[in-house]
């Protein structure tokens, strides 16, 4: 099986933390350039640092605010002026949780941008060059909740479903050109986000944070929560040339948890 991501060139999104870092970790030990993108340069350098270069890569790191979806295309086009990109790791941090009935717009509006419209900047940018050398691997960290809606996730329920069909319909225009475009479902995966996920159930439901946890990990056919790492090795596998035929799909790694196929 080809592994090997030696002289590609990746860039990733969210990159300073959780899925994002352990992603970067991953494509690099397996031979890739890395590109991190996040806001916090000073998170972007501490991950850059520990980045595997014993293959001879060169990583590098943009910082960018999705917010600022001018200041994104702007940076990513002169890294673009450098070098093409092979792989490319969609992966934003979630909106505040809350039930859908209390939702303001503007948090629509917001996660919609940073999520669906960061996206398509992010791959319309790219794919000149993927289609160039007949190789592109566009990889999607979206949610479980594409398959079952999380309760308490309404604004995030209903972006990631809108990521899910962009994503479908992008893998049906550009698998003729070697590019294959699929989602990556995580489920409870050890990051800052679960953490806050879980304090904040905690504190509505008056419970102890220990027993919010092991209310989640019963729903986990595991009975456990994924490390960041064994989502990113989905990735890897999605952006590697052994994944050539796989194209559109959403790849749950939950530890069972959806209890659809």
């Amino acid at each position: 099986m080809n592994l090997s991501l030696l002289h590609k060139n990746a860039l990733i999104g969210g990159a300073s933390a959780g899925i994002g870092r352990a992603t970067a970790i991953e494509l690099a030990s397996l031979g890739a350039n890395v590109t991190l993108m996040a806001r916090t340069e000073s998170a972007l350098k501490e991950t850059l640092s520990i980045l595997d270069i014993s293959q001879g890569q060169q990583h590098g790191y943009l910082v960018v605010d999705f917010s600022d979806s001018a200041g994104l295309l702007a940076k990513v086009s002169a890294l673009l002026e450098q070098h093409l990109v092979h792989i490319l790791v969609n992966n934003t941090g979630g909106p505040a949780g809350g039930p859908i009935t209390e939702a303001r717009g503007e948090a629509f509006l917001m996660t919609y941008h940073n999520h669906l419209i960061c996206n398509q900047i992010l791959a319309q940018a790219v794919l000149p060059g993927m289609k160039a050398e007949g190789y592109g691997r566009i990889v999607n960290i979206i949610s479980t909740s594409v398959k079952e809606p999380l309760d308490g996730l309404g604004v995030s329920n209903t972006t990631r479903w809108a990521v899910a069909a962009w994503a479908k319909t992008w893998a049906n225009e550009v698998g003729q050109f070697g590019v294959t475009v699929n989602n990556v479902l995580p489920g409870f995966t050890r990051t800052g986000r679960l953490e806050e996920i879980i304090e904040k159930r905690a504190a509505t439901n008056t419970s102890s944070r220990e027993t919010v946890e092991n209310q989640f990990k019963s729903q986990v056919p595991m009975r456990r929560f994924a490390e960041p790492s064994e989502v990113a090795a989905a990735v890897a596998f999605l952006a590697s040339p052994a994944a050539s035929y796989i194209n559109g799909i959403n790849l749950p790694v939950d530890g069972g948890r959806t209890r659809s196929l």
